[in-house]
């Protein structure tokens, strides 16, 4: 055999098993031919989100405290201020008569509360005159205890004792004593008070409920 077709016949057998390891590099696989699992590929790495901000929750809110029940304050009960406050006695006030009118010789009787509590002055003075007989009428009418006036402490009240002209069937008598209206069967001691010249004459000296004023005792 000569030199040239030696030379052809390893260049064919060359070339053949070139194309042969190019078909089997591009062919599929053993794996891949009878539907075995294909090899497995790393996933790309997603980005993950960052966690979301949770959002802010309502502030709790205080429960409301329900309002206690406020019943209106009578007269007498513990929500009322001056429901332990009781009627003057003549050992709660000090007791003065001050001639107001010499021409028919009424006189203007006060008292004031001499203690450390408040205490009512109830309806009229009870006024006595010396040793007679007999004690002074009332003129008008006077408030209810509720309603009576209210004295604290170093606070008075006045009331007015009208006279009379000497009519020759009275006496003069030089002074008075007074008790007040309690509505109870408490024994108070006697106030007197200096009133010279009063005369006192039958179902003519007549006395007006405790007032705020003066003025208003001696207009009644």
């Amino acid at each position: 055999m000569s030199t040239a077709t030696s030379t052809v016949r390893r260049a064919a057998v060359v070339l053949a098993a070139v194309s042969a390891l190019a078909l089997t590099a591009c062919g599929p696989t053993e794996d891949d031919a009878s539907g075995g699992a294909a090899s497995p590929t790393a996933a790309s790495p997603t980005k993950s989100s960052p966690p979301a901000t949770p959002a802010p929750s309502a502030k709790p809110t205080k429960p409301t405290t329900p309002a206690k029940p406020t019943a209106s304050p009578g007269k007498g009960s513990p929500a009322d201020p001056d429901h332990d406050v009781f009627p003057c006695s003549t050992f709660d006030v000090k007791f003065t008569a001050s001639l107001a009118e010499p021409t028919t010789g009424s006189y203007l009787l006060k008292i004031t509360n001499k203690g450390s509590k408040a205490c009512r002055a109830l309806g009229h003075p009870v006024v006595t005159f010396g040793a007679l007989d007999g004690q002074a009428t009332e003129r008008g009418s006077a408030p209810g205890i509720e309603d009576a006036l209210r004295l604290a402490p170093g606070a008075s009240a006045y009331a007015g004792l009208m006279g009379g002209g000497n009519d020759g069937k009275g006496k003069t008598v030089d002074s008075i004593a007074m008790t007040m209206s309690t509505e109870s069967d408490l024994a108070q001691k006697p106030l007197k008070a200096s009133t010279p010249g009063l005369y006192v004459s039958p179902d003519r000296n007549s006395v007006t409920a405790w007032v705020g004023t003066a003025e208003d005792a001696l207009s009644l």
